[in-house]
């Protein structure tokens, strides 16, 4: 029989922000270009947006009573082992009727119930990390899980390191298969190329404290030879969308992200592990604001990993005020500053993440 052919059935679970969805995304697709007829099921977390992005790229999705544990209010948290008997119930329901050949997780509340509940089956379990510190829940599961797929080094604290492959993080494809003219990106957004563009993503879901320290230079942008591309995430989009002229450009969400990245001169991101895998493919001049209220403040340790190899300037969000503007100036008036940046950002990219995630996969699936 063709190998292509072959009827696999796998589970994907990852959710809660782009940074789960788009590896899970990335790894599904992966798996059908090689098997088109491989049956594909993702488990994501009722309310949260894999709900609607993961039907939106064709496949189907359930989705399970599930939250994080809320640490700054512990008193939300009363519902939480309902939640949790829940979703481990109905995870064990979903795998007896799937009967999948396996099960991949990236991360997300949803991703827990559901490779427990495998892993009580026998059914083997796959992790995509894509921090370099990884959450509790990655840590518990990992014992029973068969391959450990990491970005990167020094993750053999937290994980057994026969398990552990090194392979990246999977990215949206369109950005490494991208072919836009930055005149013609430029142009997607109505900006001018004489002009040097900054970009300011704060993550799918926004960031206010990094808008806030947006608006605050929008006049030194102005009163310079510079222009901005401003995602300010769809929470916070009503607050500053007044603001747009001819040189800012306020959008909610932009999902042509390829324009995005072709047109930036340089780009200001929070750490999300997915958000700084992209930016090693793009390779432009970076500066990184983590976020510091996730789990293990994990964005804190993505981003010194980064600058640690002067790949990246890490601002503490705390410190916006002062070093933002300056951090901007530096780099567009330092080309030596900025070559060195895109240099040593370049030289982390994994391109082939993806491809060497399912290789190993099946590697792993055909030798049992």
């Amino acid at each position: 029989m063709n190998p292509s052919n072959r009827h696999i059935k796998v589970i994907i679970s990852g959710g809660g922000t782009g940074g789960h969805i788009f590896p899970a995304l990335a790894i599904a697709n992966e798996i059908k270009n090689r098997y088109p007829h491989a049956d594909i099921l993702f488990v994501g977390a009722k309310g949260r947006m894999e709900m609607e992005k993961i039907p939106a790229h064709g496949y189907p999705i359930k989705g399970l009573w599930i939250s994080g544990i809320n640490r700054s209010k512990m008193w939300k948290n009363i519902t939480f082992p309902f939640k949790l008997i829940s979703s481990i119930w109905n995870a064990k329901k979903i795998i007896k009727n799937f009967k999948p050949d396996m099960v991949i997780g990236t991360g997300g509340f949803a991703s827990g119930p559901v490779l427990y509940a495998a892993q009580q089956k026998g059914i083997p379990t796959f992790i995509q990390e894509q921090n370099s510190y990884p959450g509790i829940t990655n840590k518990l599961l990992a014992k029973k899980a068969r391959k450990i797929y990491t970005a990167y080094d020094g993750l053999e604290r937290f994980f057994d390191a026969d398990k552990i492959v090194k392979t990246g993080n999977p990215v949206r494809q369109n950005l490494i298969n991208t072919n836009v003219e930055k005149n013609k990106a430029l142009q997607y957004f109505g900006l001018k190329p004489q002009y040097k563009t900054i970009l300011s993503i704060g993550g799918s879901l926004g960031a206010h404290p990094l808008n806030e320290g947006i608006k605050d230079i929008l006049n030194q942008i102005r009163q310079n030879n510079y222009q901005l591309i401003w995602q300010t995430g769809p929470n916070d989009y009503e607050n500053y969308k007044n603001l747009s002229d001819d040189k800012i450009k306020v959008m909610p969400f932009i999902t042509e992200m390829q324009n995005a990245y072709t047109a930036a001169d340089l780009i200001i991101s929070r750490a999300g592990a997915g958000t700084i895998s992209e930016l090693t493919l793009i390779g432009k001049p970076v500066i990184l604001v983590p976020s510091p209220y996730v789990a293990e403040d994990h964005q804190t340790k993505n981003a010194k990993a980064l600058e640690t190899k002067k790949a990246a300037v890490l601002i503490p969000e705390k410190k916006l005020q002062t070093e933002l503007w300056p951090g901007i100036k530096r780099i567009f008036e330092n080309e030596e500053e900025a070559q060195l940046l895109k240099q040593n950002i370049k030289a982390l990219a994994q391109p082939e993440a993806v491809q060497n995630i399912v290789d190993d996969i099946l590697r792993s699936i055909s030798k049992k």
